[in-house]
């Protein structure tokens, strides 16, 4: 199977953060709106160039350059100290939006992260969209903004993520590589750096496309291992993996705008049950019991109506949650033309948790059953050539929450 990696980068990191949490105390000034740098302390004539703004980018300022140089080049600069706890609030906080696609996120830095999300992309979806969900997401939910680099590994994902900023989402395909890669300068391509930039240029190397078609063995006689590396990466390989420490969600859930305005209680529970179905099984391969239930309409008069109810009992199984989603959906509906619907899990517990009477036990056992069973066929041949018969007319692009 063809890998799917997403890269998300925060942009201006550490300003953007400084400037959402002033924000949130009730300043006015949008300090991303004005020359503006984190940095040290000026008036001990200490300290760098942390994080810029774009305007304070205009004046040539440059991140890691000396605080002292940065106002001789814009007399006007506002300094602000760094407040590395707000940023771990921050990271944290987008970290936890990227949990609900995938658990196979690996923190490349702070303000940065790979995402494996192979066999995670929705029925009905593919990755580009999620990259751009993730793009909106961020920027509504949290008040920054990421740039988001989309391919099929690590190396072409990170590539993607550092074109055009702000705010934006960018491919690189193996198929694009010559035309989006190769014509940049050698020094941007990852882990080429100040001292091997000098000795690739003597060599003629200008382009990435440059080093791309070099001989393999030239760069390796030249640079040993390193050689081999950047040769393989103007080339747009990399096998390596993302590394992850598994992290469980908070919450599961999915929704989707119809297609046209339903009004038919029958045609809506079909919808409702093809996204329970999605919920459930991305439950059961993070291995959680959820113990809240939520149903969410919006109404073609843009009106918003939800519902929750705690389980008796935390579960996984497909049925169960559908049951009572069905009942929720009832309790809701009220014949008023809807254009969305959604469906949450919340108070998401470890299965180990759980202590099950005998009688819930074997209950549940024969639904698990029947729930295993249905999810190896997903893993085997695809999420979307397998679904319940009521499902089989319905082809729909959900949201995932």
């Amino acid at each position: 199977m063809e890998r799917e990696i997403l890269h998300v980068d925060v942009n201006n990191a550490f300003l953007s953060w400084t400037a959402v949490e002033r924000l949130k105390k009730g300043e006015t000034l949008d300090i991303r709106t004005i020359p503006a740098i984190i940095g040290g302390d000026e008036a001990q004539r200490k300290g760098v160039v942390l994080a810029k703004s774009s305007i304070a980018k205009q004046f040539g300022i440059q991140t890691g350059e000396p605080i002292y140089f940065a106002r001789k080049k814009c007399p006007s600069i506002q300094i602000f100290s760094s407040n590395f706890s707000v940023y771990r609030t921050y990271s944290n906080a987008l970290y936890q939006i990227l949990l609900e696609y995938t658990n196979k996120i690996e923190r490349f830095s702070i303000d940065e992260c790979f995402m494996d999300m192979t066999g995670f992309v929705p029925k009905g979806r593919n990755l580009l969209e999620i990259a751009y969900e993730i793009n909106k997401r961020v920027k509504e939910e949290l008040a920054f903004t990421v740039n988001v680099g989309v391919a099929h590994n690590k190396l072409l994902a990170k590539m993607a993520s550092d074109f055009q900023k702000p705010d934006r989402v960018h491919t690189l395909f193996e198929e694009e590589i010559p035309t989006k890669m190769w014509t940049l300068p050698v020094g941007e391509l990852f882990m080429v750096g100040k001292k091997s930039l000098p000795k690739l240029q003597k060599m003629g190397i200008k382009t990435i496309g440059d080093l791309a078609h070099k001989e393999e063995q030239v760069m390796v006689k030249t640079f040993g291992k390193f050689g081999k590396m950047i040769w393989e990466y103007s080339n747009g390989i990399d096998n390596s993996p993302v590394c992850f420490e598994e992290e469980k969600p908070k919450g599961i859930g999915n929704s989707i705008t119809l297609p046209y305005d339903y009004a038919n209680l029958e045609k809506i529970e079909e919808v409702l049950m093809a996204l329970v179905e999605q919920v459930t099984y991305r439950l059961r391969i993070h291995h959680m019991y959820a113990q809240v239930v939520n149903v969410q309409i919006k109404t073609n008069e843009f009106k918003v109506f939800s519902h929750q109810r705690k389980l008796d009992m935390p579960t996984d199984s497909t049925k169960e949650i559908g049951e009572e989603a069905k009942k929720l959906l009832k309790e809701l509906y009220k014949g008023t033309p809807i254009r969305l619907i959604g469906v949450r899990v919340d108070n998401l517990c470890e299965t180990e948790e759980i202590q099950l009477s005998l009688f819930a036990k074997d209950k549940d056992d024969k639904q698990k059953k029947l729930d295993d069973v249905v999810d190896g066929l997903k893993q085997k041949y695809g999420y979307e050539k397998v679904t319940r018969a009521t499902n089989l007319q319905n082809k729909f692009k959900f949201k995932e929450e």
